[in-house]
């Protein structure tokens, strides 16, 4: 097929692409942790994170030195975050409280309460026009890591962060943010339109 710029924008990214920049992550705080205000301000300081990997296992079953291959249970691997450090500390200083309340440096023990150690964290990815484009929400979150934060007198103009990784019972996509396919075909056809008539951008 010969090469057709045209066909790529009738075909391709005909409604522009997701912006890897456009997301928000929601988190609450236990409320033997932290305050509204720590966790307002987390979603303001997260700079990085992702959308959350779907993995089904696999199970094998030999058969006269063949193997069949049967779709076994779901995995979810850990979670992560990355934080810009303001100078208060509030927030880096709430998940090391996180930390230690699920497990104390000094006693080995757990003073947070079984039933509410845990939280649930959502996820967001915008369109260029602001609306939610996808949502994912994380049930049964607690962190396993606040990662080492770099100190170093030749690092000069850039702001210290660090990593919170966490474990988490499961994932779920939230079905309001979805496109319908009625919506597709309308956004689609406007899309259409704009190439059509030489629309700036397109």
């Amino acid at each position: 097929m010969a090469f057709n710029i045209n066909q790529f924008k009738t075909n391709g990214l005909v409604l522009g692409g997701v912006r890897s920049s456009l997301f928000e992550v929601e988190l609450t705080l236990p409320s033997q942790v932290g305050s509204q205000a720590v966790t307002n301000k987390i979603m303001f300081t997260c700079r990085a994170s992702s959308i959350p990997a779907s993995t089904v296992g696999i199970i094998e079953v030999p058969y006269f030195g063949r193997k069949i291959k049967l779709s076994g249970d779901r995995t979810y691997d850990n979670w992560s975050v990355s934080i810009i450090n303001d100078e208060d500390y509030s927030v880096r200083n709430a998940f090391e409280d996180w930390l230690s309340k699920l497990n104390s440096p000094e006693t080995n023990v757990r003073t947070i309460d079984l039933s509410t150690y845990k939280t649930d964290a959502v996820v967001r990815s915008f369109r260029k026009a602001g609306d939610i484009l996808a949502e994912y929400t994380f049930k049964g979150l607690f962190p396993v890591e606040a990662s080492a934060m770099e100190v170093d007198w030749n690092n000069t103009d850039s702001l210290q962060e660090f990593t919170v990784t966490f474990a988490y019972d499961y994932w779920t996509p939230v079905n309001d943010s979805a496109v319908t396919s009625a919506q597709l075909d309308t956004l689609s056809a406007e899309a259409q339109g704009n190439i059509a008539g030489g629309a700036p951008g397109q």
